[in-house]
């Protein structure tokens, strides 16, 4: 009789423990504090003011800051804390950057006819349909349009930038064949091959 060996994955994803500990090592890194720059602790959060506005964040039970020479520590109340340690950690150190420097989301529109201009709190595009598509732009978050086909999207909350920018990209994904519509400035996208090109190369089209 044949005995299946089972055999341990060589995936590269990191055990729950090993997680735990590379994001405990993350929440022990102090954060600058920038000059002009407060942040104040409420009950289960943390308000941080900036030149760029205000941000609150959320802060898990357990989870304690200290102030300590223009920096800021978060420290947890036990080790089952380290994943959770390290996410504070994180968004606090987000949010410091949002209220001073911010952040940015670009988009590039492509194809013929294509385009989006800005229309009040609006942003309104052309996509190939048959009706223009409007986008209600999230408060807090700034919009600009270059050139028609360029959308560049700023704001303090880095979550929210991100989430503005993956809806409108949602709005006409890139084709898979000729890789019209929107996509992110950079994004590397593999065109399919369609049937008629891939018939008289003397090959199956790509599925």
């Amino acid at each position: 009789m044949r005995v299946r060996r089972w055999r341990a994955s060589t995936s590269s994803a990191r055990p729950p423990a090993e997680s735990s500990k590379a994001m405990s090592r993350i929440g022990r890194k102090p954060i600058e504090i920038p000059s002009g720059v407060t942040v104040e602790a409420q009950e289960s959060a943390v308000v941080v003011k900036g030149p760029k506005g205000m941000l609150r964040v959320p802060l898990p039970a357990g989870i304690r800051l200290e102030k300590q020479d223009g920096r800021l520590l978060a420290h947890r109340d036990g080790e089952e804390l380290g994943a959770l340690h390290g996410l504070a950690r994180s968004l606090l150190a987000n949010a410091v950057r949002g209220v001073t420097q911010g952040f940015e989301k670009h988009l590039d529109i492509v194809g013929i006819g294509y385009r989006a201009e800005m229309k009040g709190k609006m942003l309104v595009f052309t996509l190939g349909y048959s009706h223009p598509i409007e986008f209600k732009i999230p408060e807090g978050t700034s919009v600009s349009v270059e050139k028609q086909t360029h959308i560049v999207l700023s704001g303090a909350d880095r979550q929210q930038v991100g989430q503005a920018a993956a809806e409108i990209r949602a709005l006409r994904p890139p084709d898979p064949y000729k890789n019209k519509g929107i996509r992110y400035t950079g994004e590397r996208l593999k065109k399919k091959v369609g049937k008629a090109a891939a018939a008289a190369a003397g090959g199956p089209a790509k599925q």
